[in-house]
């Protein structure tokens, strides 16, 4: 029988959203901190364990970019768990699945024997193009990873990109489309092992604790705390989806932006800035004794590395 845990009991208040669990404090720095950015900013922040939350645009929808490959990596897991694949299964990659943008896969070799669970672990680290589109054909397309999301409560996270009758949801959102509470509730459904089965939501977990971009709200965490992350961008689009192990309790958040007039590719682009001041913010709000602050000339160090 599955077990019944202290983070499951508490993800039915989690879902509820009830208006009395505002954090209004919070609220408020959330106000200011997302009132003059040009464009449309959305947030989403829960405390695991006294169930506050707070919210700017929360139930909006916006552009999910590569956090769409949050929900892909689900629908792996269903079809490992339902018996279709398994994370050993050995595949060939070819020179014509070769995309553009993030990842590594696309500078393989043709013919190159690798295996379904380094295409995982490739889509959520380092965010590959190419596994992502390869484990999305694997989990069935949007045709299977969108009645999944359906059935586990959530209305507005879809596949848009390659998904037989969403081509004008694709034209208005890209690749796929959530909401900033919608994305923080399946972190927090994996966190709780709500999704596919304890086992499946535990490895879904330690591959989002692996993140290779660490410059934007995981810059403004201390290192030595764990946390499950997945980053989404386009020009237009900047969005984050955090869930933070921290001391005096676990806490999850999601910005999103859309339509968003700084479209640079530099550090200090407005969205990333937004995602950097609002986890400085939410760290020290959340864990005040903490004294960690990020080295002085890390935005230095990074510019340097990327950009």
């Amino acid at each position: 029988m599955k077990r019944i845990s202290f983070f499951v009991l508490l993800l039915g208040g989690f879902l509820s959203a009830q208006e009395n669990n505002i954090d209004i404090s919070l609220q408020e720095k959330l106000e200011t901190y997302t009132k003059d950015f040009k464009g449309t900013a959305g947030v989403y922040v829960f405390n695991l364990k006294t169930g506050k939350q707070a919210g700017i645009n929360a139930d909006t929808i916006f552009p999910t970019a590569s956090i769409v490959k949050i929900p892909i990596l689900i629908g792996l897991f269903d079809k490992i768990e339902k018996g279709e694949l398994t994370l050993n299964d050995t595949l060939l990659y070819r020179d014509t699945r070769a995309y553009g943008g993030s990842g590594v896969m696309q500078f393989y070799k043709d013919s190159t024997v690798t295996d379904l669970r380094t295409l995982a672990a490739l889509m959520i680290t380092y965010s590959d193009n190419v596994t992502s589109i390869w484990s999305q054909e694997l989990a069935g397309g949007g045709e299977s990873i969108n009645p999944l999301m359906e059935k586990i409560g959530m209305e507005h996270t879809r596949v848009n990109s390659r998904t037989e009758g969403r081509e004008k949801k694709w034209e208005k959102y890209g690749w796929g489309q959530t909401t900033p509470r919608e994305m923080a509730t399946l972190l927090v459904k994996i966190r709780s092992r709500e999704l596919v089965s304890d086992a499946a939501s535990d490895e879904m977990y330690r591959m989002l604790s692996n993140s290779f971009y660490t410059d934007y709200a995981l810059s403004q965490i201390p290192p030595y705390i764990q946390t499950a992350a997945k980053q989404g961008m386009v020009n237009k689009s900047r969005s984050e989806a955090v869930l933070v192990n921290a001391p005096s309790a676990d806490y999850v958040f999601y910005i999103a932006t859309k339509d968003n007039q700084d479209t640079s590719w530099d550090y200090g682009n407005e969205a990333w800035e937004l995602q950097r001041n609002i986890s400085a913010m939410l760290w020290n709000y959340f864990e005040p004794e903490s004294n960690w602050e990020p080295a002085e000339n890390y935005g230095e160090l990074v510019r340097g590395l990327r950009y």
